[in-house]
């Protein structure tokens, strides 16, 4: 073949490119010598010297096509007038149009490839872009020619579809109305026909750039629509009447799941999404009171077939129409929440507290996971209801105890027990579930930091990896600051085991016996919740500790020095070999009830004003020690009342089967309400504190503010510790205006400016 342009006949090349075309259009055999030679009058054709015949080819091309879609109209497809439904007997009319369609547009493919010479040189070339159609104000349709396997199509649509529309479309919406309703089963060639057919009003339509579903949602989409919400009507209305709520429920989801199928079978992708909100609006959306109407009883019986059901169709709603589900189950979780722990009681209160509510919140949290698939909202609607559990006050007057009763939780499995690190470490893990919910965290905070001080102080802890673990825990809750402090208490225990290490080297040097084992923990005072009331306490050590506590303040001082030591004795405790009795007996007790004993070393009595005046202890202190040393039958009183003269004499006529034992009786006369007051007290005046600080530091950067906009700065700052009332921050802005740190804006009664 040459490629060089030369002059031609178009009138001596058509007849035979015609004659191929129309063997192509029809799917005749076409052989390769032929086709090649075809391909090749095309290109001859568009490169004609010297004026190319491109446009005649494609408007004789175009008359050709128009020629052959009327012929396929009148004599393959178009009903017989003189018949209702088939010609002579025939298919009827959808399987000739499938039968026509399928080999038309077959081979409009071919004939596009035969023409793609014409297609690629000069059609595309002569295209008008996107960017002229759109701000052009042009129209694509009528100011270009199109690709031959487009014009192929748009001539299919002008003159069969147009033609044939408003049967084809009746035929589809019958077929569809009667595999609805239970008619006569369709067959898979049958959806094969009818999928075919209306996908053929897509196909027609595809090239173009925009609106390329436009016909067939006017032709198929709409109508069907319409027709479906009638149907979805009507089908409800019998549901209602026949119905309960939960077998409702499950037809609709039936119907739900059918539609699928059958747009999945007969439509366009699109329009499965419009069919299925029309379908909701028809079953759920109108229908929401009838629903709604025994969710209160499935939400309280936990119905979970049926309130999966629920969820099902009320999933795709808006989230305000799922709002009285929501908040049924909220409720219900605060019912069950309130009535789990509304009756704790005994000792153990915070065991059952913490361990009744993980109970509640695991319970609730798999029957989202297994109903609801885990949605967002019922998560919220959890953690609201637990929150609001969590922190409720009994009374207007009253303090909630969760936060105490979270941290005695904690302390109950860090001590040391019979429990296993792995229980212990799981059990720690679900404990903080609990503890995020907590709004009041300083005086969960408080309440630890006491716990830990003891476990600490008196060797309690059953890990101290454990104990690392859960602080770890707390700073990944709360972030670091909130864990400052417990840090620090940790760091002084291992810095006092080194120190004793030191000491006792120290000992062995200088070739010193102090007469007693002794242990000292050095304790920052800012980092220890200790209460500064106790630390006053006086006390006149007996002469047994004297020696010891001088050579540790004299090799400490010398070790550190400028640093003030302070001595605690009411936190100390020791053991005392008991060896008058008829057995030996080693009592772990207080300093103060052990200074008690050894006054007893050199006589068998004394008198309540000796032993006082001679430890120089206040009468509290007094009171409470001996008392434990008299309930415990080591000590005998001559009278109940422990006045200047009361005689007390040692028990000789002691016994106990067990021959090493403690005495803490003493650690526990405070009242469980007095610690809680004491720590709420510190709680209060921290948060003054705290909320001063902050405001200071706002004020600092901001200069000027209005006074509500300084409310939520301060609100925002302190929500992850604590939520301060209204009425404390404003007194504590006044006491800052009164300290003179920040000033009412003159002119401006709610507006505050920093003082530099």
């Amino acid at each position: 073949m040459s490629l060089t342009p030369k002059s031609v006949d178009f009138n001596e090349i058509w007849p035979n490119l015609r004659s191929t075309a129309e063997a192509v259009i029809t799917l005749g055999n076409v052989n390769r010598s032929d086709w090649s030679t075809r391909f090749s009058d095309v290109y001859t054709l568009c490169v004609a010297h010297p004026e190319p015949y491109a446009d005649r080819l494609y408007n004789e091309t175009k008359q050709f096509l128009e020629n052959h879609v009327q012929n396929m109209l009148a004599t393959r497809v178009a009903p017989d007038p003189c018949s209702t439904s088939s010609v002579n007997g025939g298919p009827d009319l959808l399987q000739r149009y499938y039968d026509a369609w399928t080999e038309y547009s077959q081979g409009v493919k071919y004939l596009d490839n035969l023409y793609s010479y014409l297609n690629q040189q000069h059609i595309k070339k002569q295209k008008i872009s996107d960017a002229e159609v759109v701000y052009g104000n042009l129209s694509s349709d009528t100011m270009e020619q199109m690709e031959i396997g487009e014009l192929g199509l748009d001539i299919w649509h002008i003159y069969m579809i147009k033609s044939l529309s408003d049967d084809l479309v009746k035929h589809i919406l019958e077929d569809i109305k009667a595999d609805r309703c239970g008619g006569p089963e369709i067959t898979p060639n049958r959806v094969k026909i009818i999928s075919s057919v209306v996908h053929s009003f897509v196909q027609v339509r595809g090239y173009k750039r925009t609106g390329p579903l436009k016909l067939y949602q006017e032709l198929v989409e709409f109508p069907l629509v319409m027709a479906s919400a009638d149907y979805y009507d009507n089908e409800a209305a019998k549901l209602l009447k026949t119905c309960t709520v939960s077998q409702y429920m499950e037809e609709v989801i039936n119907k739900f799941e059918e539609e699928t199928k059958r747009a999945k079978k007969f439509l366009h992708a699109t329009s499965m999404w419009r069919l299925r909100k029309k379908c909701e609006d028809r079953f759920v959306n109108r229908r929401l009171d009838f629903i709604y109407s025994e969710c209160k009883e499935m939400v309280s019986q936990e119905k979970r077939k049926d309130l999966r059901n629920m969820y099902k169709l009320l999933k795709p709603i808006a989230d305000d129409l799922k709002s009285q589900l929501i908040q049924t189950f909220l409720d219900h979780i605060k019912n069950e929440g309130l009535e789990t722990i509304s009756t704790l009681s005994g000792e153990n209160i915070h065991i059952q507290f913490v361990e009744n509510m993980l109970k509640v919140h695991q319970k609730f949290h798999e029957l989202i996971a297994d109903v609801f698939e885990n949605d967002s909202l019922f998560l919220s609607a959890l953690d609201k209801a637990c929150a609001s559990i969590i922190n409720r006050r009994p009374g207007d007057r009253q303090t909630c105890r969760s936060a105490e009763y979270v941290a005695k939780y904690c302390d109950t499995l860090l001590k040391k027990s019979k429990t296993s690190e792995a229980e212990i470490d799981q059990k720690l893990t679900n404990n903080i579930t609990i503890f995020k919910y907590i709004e009041d965290k300083d005086v969960y905070q408080k309440f630890y930091s006491k716990l830990l001080a003891k476990r600490l102080i008196y060797e309690q802890s059953q890990s101290m990896d454990a104990e690392e673990a859960m602080i770890n825990r707390l700073k990944q809750a709360c972030g670091y600051e909130f864990t400052t402090k417990l840090h620090r208490m940790f760091t002084d225990i291992s810095l006092s085991v080194d120190l004793n290490i030191k000491f006792n080297n120290h000992l062995k040097e200088e070739n010193i016996d102090l007469g007693i084992n002794l242990s000292i923990k050095v304790l920052q005072a800012g980092a220890w919740p200790l209460g500064p009331a106790q630390v006053v306490i006086p006390f006149a050590v007996p002469q047994e500790f004297e020696k010891s506590i001088r050579m540790f303040e004299e090799f400490y001082h010398t070790s550190f020095n400028g640093r003030k030591l302070t001595w605690l004795h009411h936190m100390c405790n020791g053991e005392l070999k008991l060896g008058y009795l008829k057995k030996t007996y080693i009592v772990t007790m207080q300093t103060y009830q052990m200074a008690m004993l050894l006054l007893f070393e050199s006589c068998d009595s004394l008198t309540c004003k000796e032993i006082q005046s001679t430890l120089q202890l206040n009468s509290e202190t007094f009171q409470k020690h001996l008392q434990s040393l008299l309930e415990s039958k080591l000590l005998i009183a001559s009278s109940e009342n422990l006045e200047g003269n009361t005689k007390i004499e040692l028990n000789f006529d002691y016994s106990n089967k067990r021959t090493k034992f403690k005495i803490t009786a003493a650690i526990q006369k405070e009242t469980q309400q007095e610690q809680i007051e004491h720590t709420i007290s510190a709680v209060d005046e921290d948060r003054k504190l705290y909320l001063q600080a902050a405001i200071v530091r706002i004020m600092k950067s901001r200069k000027v503010l209005k006074h509500n906009a300084l409310i939520q700065e301060i609100l925002s700052q302190s929500r992850v510790s604590f939520t301060p009332s209204i009425s404390m921050i404003k007194k504590c802005i006044e006491s800052l205006i009164d300290k003179q740190y920040i000033e009412r804006t003159p002119n401006s009664g709610d507006e505050y400016s920093y003082v530099a």
